[in-house]
């Protein structure tokens, strides 16, 4: 099998983001069975502190299965599992993903994003040096993808 410099840098992206996924969403599996490590830095609040996301253990558990899913996609991708996916899935789900990630970089102005109002938060100053800027890469990576898988 030969292997061409786009497929490889495919690969690697792919599986970067995989793995990415895939140990967010253990995070989210570990919150939903009790851990607590990190939750205060995971929701975003007001100014006074009080959290304005306040998730039920089912919402925890849609994240990190969505995230699993995610993951799963991209390692599809890579070629690490082989399962057929349809083909509209391969055309569009990468977009979607690009879509989602930048959206998230961007924010919605308040709470989430490079340009949120509320910040000196744990959860805006996470976000500010963290989540934000590894959805920016995530949107990057997706788009790169895309772009060289030819769809």
């Amino acid at each position: 099998m030969q292997f061409t410099f786009t497929a490889l840098m495919i690969t690697i992206l792919s599986l970067l983001i995989s793995a990415v996924f895939l140990f967010v969403s253990g995070i989210h599996f570990y919150w939903l069975f009790g851990g607590k490590w990190g939750v205060q830095q995971a929701l975003p609040s007001n100014a006074q502190g009080e959290k304005v996301l306040k998730p039920k253990k089912i919402d925890t558990a849609i994240v990190a299965v969505i995230f699993l899913a995610i993951a799963i996609y991209y390692a599809i991708i890579a070629n690490i599992i082989s399962i057929a996916l349809p083909l509209w899935m391969h055309q569009y789900g990468g977009w979607a993903m690009c879509t989602i990630f930048l959206l998230r970089a961007i924010g919605e102005f308040r709470y989430v994003g490079f340009f949120k109002k509320v910040k000196g938060t744990p959860f805006a100053i996470a976000d500010t040096k963290y989540f934000s800027p590894l959805c920016l890469i995530l949107a990057i990576f997706s788009l790169l993808i895309q772009v060289f898988n030819g769809n």
